[in-house]
């Protein structure tokens, strides 16, 4: 038997100092050696639990061997038989908490780094291999209608595209991905990968029409009469949440949806080149301890700030981000200021905020998340100088899309599904991702979509 190796190859990466200064991709990817050398890690169970963890099922032993074999062709495929945006989740997935939680070397070992490997074949075909298209079922002659070019909505039409079905996706922005695009930024997911993911999905026949806002421009019931038999409803959760304490209205205080939409949908970091301006100031405050805080204060950083706080009212053992952009943030030089949060922003007589007042917390007994709840500790308030931040405590589903649509719905503003097959409270309106779960992750989202996916067509089989 082969000796195992502990630990992951490493990943080649940007130096932290220059990468500040730049929004090129942070992590270059895996060189063919290193690539090869983590393949041989894979320990090619009998039983992969690994696939367990997979919310797209795929079938992750299979195309790690094809690496081993050096059938790069073959890995792809079968990486793609059940994923279409391969070379988004192997970037922005938290296969840590998935895959490869799951992983048998995860026991005593790092597990086999399953993102870096899906990323490296996903790569190697667009860049060397040229990308090859799957067999289309024979059309079936019904149409349905997917809302939202995001990751729930792009695999849901791929995967229905692949059945036979004549699918159209309704886009309410200027281009698409969704939160691919619009919330994360270049350094972590460039838009020619978005471009190149996308382009594969329309080659499998689905249409996009952008710009046409459902519950605004069409209404559902206007879908159906259009001809859609069956509708998915894949639109996010874009509706940014604030913490309602005095001063929040000031200039300078962003939600992140807004600050990451500006400079990564509408590229303000390369303005006056594009039309859209990004002010940043000297100091920078990011409220949260997600994935997007993380994302805004990288950002923050490029846009010219001169120090960048995360303030996080949990301790760093709560932060719901991925260790990787942990890891990288404070690489970079982002400050964390733990068990703080804010209570009120001060402004000048211009009304821009120019202060935050802030309050030192202490961890209690564990809330409904299973975290410990953060309790102000009194009289340890303070104030700090900041002229700039961003919100970055959440999002919900945007509730235009719900207006007079008769759909079921939650105190949140999610929708109601059945889980089994992705149906709404109206028959013939499916769901899946954060419009159904709150903010979640890209991959989630994707494996809401094909069992949603599977639900339509069961559910057309049968009209």
């Amino acid at each position: 038997m082969a000796k195992i190796v502990p630990k992951k190859m490493p990943m080649p990466e940007q130096d932290p100092m220059e990468r500040r200064k730049n929004f090129n991709e942070v992590a270059l990817g895996l060189t063919p050696e290193l690539a090869l050398e983590e393949a041989k890690r894979c320990l090619q169970c009998p039983n992969p639990t690994c696939i367990e963890g997979c919310p797209v099922e795929i079938d992750i032993p299979g195309f790690i061997k094809k690496i081993v074999e050096g059938d790069l062709r073959g890995a792809i495929d079968i990486v793609k038989s059940t994923n279409s945006l391969p070379a988004i989740c192997g970037r922005v997935c938290p296969q840590e908490t998935q895959c490869e939680e799951k992983c048998v070397l995860a026991k005593k070992f790092e597990p086999v780094a399953i993102g870096r490997l899906e990323r490296y074949v996903a790569d190697y075909e667009r860049e060397k291999l040229g990308v090859t298209m799957p067999d289309v079922a024979q059309s079936k002659g019904k149409k349905v209608a997917v809302v939202g070019a995001g990751p729930a909505g792009l695999t849901c039409a791929g995967d229905l595209a692949k059945m036979g079905y004549q699918v159209t996706i309704f886009e309410a922005l200027h281009d698409t991905g969704g939160v691919l695009r619009y919330g994360i930024p270049e350094f972590r997911l460039p838009n020619s990968i978005i471009d190149a993911e996308v382009d594969y999905v329309l080659k499998l026949g689905v249409e996009v029409k952008l710009d046409v806002v459902i519950g605004q421009t069409l209404t559902l019931d206007e879908l159906f009469e259009m001809g859609y038999e069956a509708i998915f409803l894949g639109t996010g959760a874009g509706l940014p949440r604030f913490m309602n304490i005095p001063g929040e209205n000031l200039n300078g205080i962003y939600s992140a949806n807004e600050f990451l939409t500006r400079n990564n949908l509408m590229r303000a970091y390369l303005f006056p080149e594009y039309d859209t301006p990004l002010w940043v100031g000297e100091r920078v405050a990011v409220l949260g301890g997600g994935n997007v805080t993380m994302d805004a204060a990288r950002t923050a950083l490029r846009n010219g700030a001169k120090e960048v706080h995360v303030i996080y009212r949990r301790s760093r053992k709560e932060m719901p981000a991925r260790i990787e952009e942990i890891h990288h943030a404070e690489e970079e030089g982002i400050i964390f200021d733990l068990l703080t949060n804010p209570i009120r922003y001060i402004g000048d007589e211009k009304g821009w905020v120019k202060q935050i007042e802030l309050i030192k917390m202490e961890l209690g007994e564990p809330d409904e998340s299973g975290r410990r709840r953060p309790v102000p500790i009194e009289g340890s308030n303070y104030i700090a100088d900041f002229d700039t931040v961003v919100i970055a405590i959440g999002t919900s589903p945007n509730p235009l899309i719900m207006q007079g649509a008769g759909l079921e719905t939650t105190k949140w503003g999610t929708v109601v599904i059945d889980k089994e097959t992705g149906m709404t409270s109206r028959p013939g309106i499916f769901a899946g991702g954060d419009v159904v779960t709150g903010a979640a992750t890209v991959i989630e989202a994707m494996g809401a979509a094909k069992i949603a996916a599977r639900g339509i067509d069961k559910y057309l089989s049968r009209q």
